[in-house]
């Protein structure tokens, strides 16, 4: 009986022992100690795994002496045996992000497999510039993506984007997808809850069909992963200004052209000897001020500040990530009435469930607050650029000086005394999310989306009368009030609401073959539909300008009322297929069934397909014998059809109208109904062949990183008049037709370079891409000379006129009567005019001297440099971008009652300086090339700016961990902060708004801030 207790506890003993070999357990870290949760350990040449908790720990059985493998994406996996005893592993950071999963259509991939022209970045480098709106920051990081910024407007300030520059003589916005749902607006988002930014620019962006024409940028914003709660508070605080403010001329030097134009003119001089004198020493501000208008107007520097807070955690049942956060902008005027204030949420949960069943709750919250000056800040900067600086701002007792017309004194009309506009948008997105594993099915999964984004857009302008003074001309100096600009106090409301439904339903299915195939199909269908409406309402003869509500306008004639609203709808169905052999020989095939509410019934489907094929000839093991410094080379090439159906919406219905003219019937008024366009019941959507072959390459261990593509894009069916067909002179309007063609080639590419060596790291990255747009047909009007054609040239500036950019050239600036008389002229030239070149050299300067400009107010190439170094717990980053190729029209209505720049009298046409590059003085309206639309006011655009630079520093010392604090990080930060350009008027991003309204100017920013880290 002893003998047998005796072999039954060896047996026990036995197998408990093997048993415990039977277990393998360990923990994984990082370089610096942290452990790594979600890291996956999985038996080698088997389907055992599981993943290492939140605090990097794992147990998984596992023989003795098996092989694990541990790996974790952007880290070099590593493979340990199973001793029996708990292994710490230590994974390090790779430079290669081969292994990196990148965001594409309706899915993800991994990079090493992507065939397509894809590039990306992480919402970490969106954080490096203090730039208030998002899409101001992307400038000089993508290649193959234009960002050109108009407006410097607190609130109005968001950029142009175009992928591959011009596509199309219609609308080139590439269509915005965030977290997976069309149409929301980028510009807004807080980079804080950003995790990564894609663009999609060749065929891979069909699965997107008739909105991905003009290419497609996809934002994931950031979730929640396994681990303790991570909190971090971010502290800005900024200051901005116009990075160029143009020199205008001063009161003795806009009297002295005064003085020269009435000579040219045969007209009493204005001012004497004596007025010279007084306006050059300044000694009577009353009678002969010096005033700066820019000076008077803006403040040195404007206030700016953002906050910020995430919080990121959560466990393998609940994931979360939680931001909040506020920013607002101060406009550059002195009293301003402009600013902007934004707050704002986003809160993204996933849950587990089961085993199988996911479920994701998101949402996100913004208020949006514009307030600008009443009349609007292009009204604004046309009364600055016109300021006379013979008259006051303000008089020496303070008060408001006179205007030029309209009440238009611009330190009054930028303030709140002229009134307000003020605009408040309430935005809020949502979206839940279902994920199925199909049990007993490997590689099968499902998923829901269902989605409700909702807008509410609120604005009130109320315009007052102002009170400008005048001076009665006598020593004791008193000042006149008078009432200028509006008459009365008028108001206008104005609110809208709008909603956009999404829902899809995606199946993917991947397989494994051995370790050699690789299939993944993605299927689905996905429905939008919304509606918005809007309201307004005017009244004026407001007994007070006290009381900005509607109930205390006047009850008259002088109000009105309106309202609208409209829908739409989309459905469509969609799938990609992808294989590889050994991730080696790589295909993808993606489509698209689009119906869209924009076209006729029987016209409203289209089909879009696009193919990619990939060879990582790296792979190869002839080319590792051969060229082993190279750890990675692959070839990519796709073909695509797209579509673009940003047009007028319902264009094959005859639609109708109510006049404002009223006609009496029987006695009584009565609106009538007109026509409002013809119909064009065969109306369709451009259509787009992209074309596109490129390589990925990383060298010497992957511390080089080189891509180039070659794009030729076709652009067809677009939506143009037949101007030939019906000129016009025909008096004939026929409806738009999907009759021009564009085409649109370039290329780009990309180099970066990665070291590290003990506590120092750097990364230095250099792109570029460039594009070159040419009109395959335009329908053009007969008879018109070769070189005004736009067919065979670049898209003009304002697409929708292709007269648009034909100029005048001016070749220079008629010396003397002499020069005139030997060549042809315009009627009324006298010497300082500026020559007009006669093209067709007919002795005449008429309309057929035109020529069609090859540049247009987009450039060609855009690039940027960027560099970052870390030492220890100092890091530096710095961006240079630039552009070429691009050009504007700058024109301004100087003259008699108008201020000149600087520049133009400087260089301008005198008895004295007859070889001078600029006119005469002049006056806008009545001399020649001031109403002839010429070369002389082209400026180019060409530009380097420093964009980006941001210095930090990184406290995480033992006391800090000790009060709860993982680290602390001070910073000082800049945008815009030098630009190196040949535009000496103004910044070269900015353009003219309409004719003479000027954009608000861009923006410099420093800024300090604070990042806690708990």
């Amino acid at each position: 009986m002893k003998k047998n207790n005796l072999f039954l506890a060896f047996f026990l003993l036995f197998a408990t022992a093997s048993i415990a070999q039977d277990v393998a357990t360990g923990r994984v870290i990082l370089s610096d100690g942290t452990p790594l949760a979600g890291a996956n350990v999985i038996v080698k040449k088997t389907k055992e795994g599981t993943k290492t908790d939140a605090n990097g720990n794992y147990s998984l059985p596992a023989p003795k002496n098996s092989v694990l493998v541990i790996s974790y994406v952007g880290y070099v996996p590593v493979e340990v045996t199973n001793s029996g005893e708990p292994i710490s592993s230590t994974l390090k950071t790779i430079s290669s992000d081969l292994g990196e999963v990148v965001v594409v259509g309706y899915g993800t991939a991994k990079k090493a497999t992507v065939t397509g022209a894809i590039t990306s970045i992480k919402g970490k480098e969106l954080t490096q510039s203090p730039a208030a709106n998002l899409s101001n920051n992307l400038a000089g990081r993508l290649p193959g993506l234009t960002v050109v910024t108009r407006s410097g407007e607190p609130g109005n300030d968001a950029s142009i984007l175009r992928i591959r520059g011009l596509n199309s003589i219609g609308n080139n916005s590439p269509l915005v997808i965030v977290d997976g749902i069309a149409g929301r607006n980028l510009e807004r988002l807080d980079p804080n809850s950003i995790e990564s930014l894609t663009v999609l620019k060749d065929a891979s962006a069909a699965i997107y069909g008739a909105q991905a024409a003009n290419g497609v940028i996809l934002i994931t914003t950031k979730r929640g992963r396994t681990g303790k709660p991570t909190i971090v508070l971010n502290i800005n605080y900024g200051w901005n200004q116009p990075t160029q403010i143009p020199q205008m001329a001063s009161a003795y030097e806009y009297a002295v052209m005064y003085n020269e134009y009435n000579a040219y003119n045969n007209l009493p001089l204005k001012y004497t000897d004596e007025d010279l004198r007084l306006f050059q020493d300044g000694s009577d501000p009353w009678g002969h001020p010096n005033t700066d208008f820019f000076a008077e107007t803006f403040k040195p520097w404007s206030s700016q500040n953002y906050k910020n807070l995430t919080v990121r955690g959560g466990s393998e049942s609940v994931k979360y990530f939680f931001s909040v956060g506020s920013r607002f902008q101060d406009g550059n005027f002195n009293k301003s009435a402009s600013n902007y204030k934004q707050t704002d949420f986003v809160s993204n949960i996933d849950t587990r469930i089961s085993k199988n069943i996911d479920f994701s709750f998101d949402i996100l919250g913004r208020l949006e607050d514009r307030s600008s000056p009443s009349k609007g800040v292009a009204s604004v900067y046309r009364g600055i650029f016109r300021g006379n600086p013979t008259l006051p701002a303000y008089w020496p007792d303070g008060k408001p000086g006179p205007d030029i017309e309209a009440g238009d004194n611009p330190v009054v009309t930028s303030s709140d005394l002229a009134g307000y506009s003020n605009n408040k948008s309430y935005v809020f997105q949502s979206n839940l999310r279902l994920n199925i594993t199909v049990p007993g099915v490997k590689g099968l999964k499902l998923q829901g989306n269902a989605s409700y984004d909702k807008t509410l857009d609120f604005s009130k302008t109320f315009i007052k009368p102002v009170y400008l003074y005048t001076w009665n001309g006598q020593p004791d100096h008193v000042t006149v009030p008078g009432v200028r600009g509006v008459a009365d106090p008028r108001l206008t409301q104005r609110s809208s609401d709008s909603y956009r439904q999404t829902f899809n339903f995606l199946v993917t299915y991947e397989r494994r073959i051995g370790e050699e195939h690789t299939f993944k199909i993605l299927s689905g269908t996905e429905t939008q539909k919304g509606m918005n409406s809007w309201f307004s309402a005017f009244r004026r003869n407001f007994r007070s300008n006290q009381i900005d509500q509607l109930f205390a306008g006047g009850n008259d004639i002088f109000k009105d009322n309106l309202g609208g609203a409209g829908q739409f709808a989309r459905v469509n169905y969609f799938g990609r297929a992808n294989y590889d052999f050994r991730e080696k020989y790589l295909l993808e095939f993606v489509w698209r069934y689009d119906g869209s509410y924009i076209f006729s019934k029987g016209k409203q489907y289209g089909f879009f397909p696009g193919v990619s094929a990939g060879w990582r000839v790296s792979e190869e093991k002839f080319f590792k014998d051969r060229f082993g410094w190279i750890n990675n080379f692959k070839l990519r090439g796709s073909w695509g059809r797209t579509g673009n159906d940003r047009i007028a919406e319902f264009q094959y219905l005859a639609t109708f109208g109510l006049s404002n003219a009223n006609y009496a019937f029987a006695g009584q008024p009565h609106q009538i109904m007109y026509e409002t366009k013809i119909p064009n019941p065969n109306v369709t959507w451009e259509v787009a062949s992209q074309a596109n072959i490129g390589f990925d390459a990383e060298l010497f261990n992957s511390k080089w990183a080189l891509t180039f593509d070659f794009f030729n894009n076709v652009r067809s069916n677009i939506l143009i008049k037949r101007n030939a067909s019906a000129p016009e002179f025909a008096g004939l309007t026929l409806p738009p037709e999907n009759i021009g063609k564009v085409g649109n080639k370039g290329f780009e590419a990309a180099v970066s370079y990665f070291s590290k060596a003990k506590s120092f790291d750097y990364t230095v990255s250099v792109n570029g891409g460039y594009s070159k747009n040419k009109v395959l047909f335009w329908d053009e009007e007969p008879n018109v000379p070769e070189w005004q054609r736009a067919t065979g040239r670049p898209i003009p500036s304002n697409a929708s006129d292709p007269k648009s950019d034909l100029y005048y050239e001016a070749i220079g600036i008629f010396a003397d009567e002499r020069a005139i008389a030997n060549y042809p002229h315009v009627d009324g030239a006298t010497p300082g005019s500026v020559v007009f070149k006669d093209v067709n050299e007919d002795g005449l300067i008429d309309d057929l001297d035109r020529i069609r400009s090859l540049k247009n107010n987009i450039p060609t190439f855009t690039g940027g440099i960027s560099m970052s170094f870390r030492f220890k717990q100092l890091d530096f980053v710095l961006l240079l971008q630039g552009a070429l190729g691009g050009q504007t029209y700058f024109a301004y209505e100087a003259g008699l009652t108008n201020n000149y720049t600087k520049a133009d009298y400087d260089g301008r046409w005198t008895v004295d300086n007859v070889n001078a590059t600029k006119s005469r003085a002049y006056s806008w309206g009545t001399d020649y090339w001031t109403t002839r639309q010429s070369t002389y006011n082209l400026r180019k655009t060409d530009y380097l700016r420093l964009k980006n630079l941001e210095l930090g520093y990184t406290f995480a010392d033992g006391f800090l961990k000790r009060g709860g604090l993982e680290n602390v990080r001070l910073f000082v930060s800049g945008a815009n902060l030098l630009t190196w350009d040949k535009f000496p008027e103004l910044d070269p991003e900015i353009e003219q708004n309409g004719p003479f309204g000027y954009n608000y100017f861009i923006q410099r920013v420093v800024n300090a801030g604070l990042s806690v880290n708990f």
